[in-house]
């Protein structure tokens, strides 16, 4: 950890950051697995979905940038590697070969899901140990992609 001032103990604070890093890992995942599928779609709806995946991926690299600078903030460093990224990851590998914007929007929607629960309960967990402004931020990230799930979502048919 490097020095700061911040008043939050350094216990709180190598918590903070191994959460941080946890999730910065994923999203480093999930921005990779967007760009795949918005370079490999095809199917009718093609240009709205290849769209809506680069905006999603835009998204996602924001939060990342987000993650990454709080772990610095407390005073950590933020891991953003591929190859840490690979190994750290919580999310299913991307199957690749996939081409139909269905099969895309699919699993893309389990992805992004799977971060926003995992992120809904980092915000409980850093909560506890008594970083309230890290669980706001993964307040606002959860938000964030429970929003980008409803995009992708939309273009799936109703049941």
């Amino acid at each position: 950890m490097q020095h700061t001032h911040n008043m939050l103990s350094a216990n709180v604070r190598t918590k903070s950051v191994e959460l941080l890093n946890k999730h910065l890992a994923a999203a480093i995942d999930l921005h990779g697995q967007v760009k795949q599928a918005h370079w490999n779609v095809r199917g009718p709806a093609f240009i709205a979905v290849h769209e809506l995946f680069d905006k999603v991926a835009d998204a996602v690299e924001e939060y990342s940038d987000t993650l990454a600078e709080r772990a610095a903030a407390l005073g950590g460093s933020a891991q953003r590697t591929v190859q840490v990224a690979a190994e750290r990851t919580f999310l299913m590998p991307y199957a690749l070969g996939i081409a139909d914007e269905k099969e895309h929007i699919t699993t893309l929607s389990i992805s992004l899901a799977t971060f926003g629960e995992s992120a809904r309960k980092a915000i409980n967990e850093a909560a506890g140990y008594g970083d309230a402004d890290t669980a706001d931020l993964l307040t606002e990230i959860s938000r964030g992609f429970d929003h980008q799930l409803w995009f992708v979502e939309s273009h799936l048919s109703p049941n």
